[in-house]
């Protein structure tokens, strides 16, 4: 089902070094990884939608742990590019986010794109800014075990970035297949907004998706197969590995998410 309209929601809603390589292990406890692995918060947001930087604060008190779930989160946040008109350009938007988004809205049949929105696991969503509902839909959210991926970072050139990952999936894909997603985010931005809906704010963002990559495609492996890949990511103006992580989920045809896990930068990357 095509989305129909756009609209800028409040909370109330439904739930439906160059050269050098370091090695890093997932920020996930062994006992998490026995329980099952995070649940994937993506929420699509836009610093020129009013009631955005909102539910932007709850995606950064989600990642730190402020409510105290029993259930691990991957929190993401993607920047959209259609409010753009509205004076201001939001300088993390992008049309491959509206894309993304575009994509959940007719999986979850849905008539409206709209911002904040939360896709949680890929199944279920609700307004960015109504905690409740978004605590609902995580703890609600069906589990899969954490991947076992090791990774390693390299720079192989100044303005670009190598993650190489090599481990198991630990859930069975089918003959559909899935794809192996790694998502390059960075914390600790801070943005003077002069013009558009936003005028005259101060807008911080937490978990913006800078970029993302297809690692690989699996079909017919079973849980314990080890899948190896590697994705380079282009680096952009003031890069800075301390404030950076890495997110990787698998996510099949129908848009669930099978899987994930997250890392962070080495400082000295």
């Amino acid at each position: 089902m095509a989305p129909r309209l756009l609209a800028c929601f409040g909370s109330k809603g439904s739930r439906g070094g160059e050269g050098a390589e370091r090695h890093v292990t997932a920020d996930l406890t062994a006992e998490e990884q026995r329980r099952g692995g995070p649940v994937v918060v993506e929420m699509f947001s836009s610093q020129g939608c009013t009631t955005s930087p909102a539910a932007e604060l709850v995606l950064s008190r989600l990642g730190r742990g402020d409510f105290q779930l029993e259930v691990p989160v991957v929190v993401l946040a993607f920047h959209v590019d259609y409010w753009d008109y509205m004076g201001w350009k939001d300088p993390f938007g992008s049309s491959q986010w509206t894309v993304r988004q575009k994509a959940y809205v007719e999986a979850l049949r849905l008539d409206t794109m709209f911002t904040p929105q939360v896709v949680v696991q890929g199944v279920a969503h609700c307004v960015g800014n109504d905690e409740n509902a978004l605590i609902d839909a995580i703890t609600q959210a069906p589990r899969f075990p954490a991947p076992t991926f090791q990774a390693s970072f390299s720079k192989p050139t100044s303005d670009s970035l190598q993650v190489s990952l090599t481990g198991a999936l630990r859930s069975k894909v089918e003959s559909d297949g899935a794809n192996v997603m790694v998502a390059l985010y960075e914390s600790g931005l801070v943005t003077d907004c002069p013009r558009g809906e936003n005028k005259g704010r101060v807008l911080s963002n937490d978990y913006v998706v800078r970029k993302l990559e297809k690692l690989c495609t699996v079909k017919d492996i079973s849980a314990k197969k080890t899948v190896t890949g590697t994705v380079n990511f282009p680096l952009w103006e003031g890069f800075n590995s301390s404030k950076c992580g890495v997110a990787v989920f698998v996510q099949n045809s129908s848009h669930q998410i099978l899987g994930s896990q997250s890392f962070q930068l080495p400082d000295d990357i």
